[in-house]
């Protein structure tokens, strides 16, 4: 099974993205200027998913710690 976690969190699968888009929209003629506004909007997608992702473990990380302090006392 694909672990979608932490392929959203690549950034191998951003930069493959990236070119599949950028390799389409050339291929549509597309012009550069919005071939360029794509890929500006796939990259900064790809940051806020991985930003997402990242602090999510952290706060999962953070919340299982706390746990295992209280089951200390």
């Amino acid at each position: 099974m694909i672990d979608w976690k932490r392929k959203l969190s690549s950034r191998r699968f951003w930069a493959a993205a990236v070119g599949f888009v950028t390799a389409m929209l050339t291929a549509f003629g597309v012009s550069e200027l919005t071939a360029g506004q794509v890929v500006a909007v796939v990259s900064a997608l790809g940051v806020l998913v991985s930003y997402i992702i990242g602090e999510s473990a952290v706060d999962a990380s953070a919340k299982a710690e706390n746990g295992r302090e209280h089951e200390d006392e």
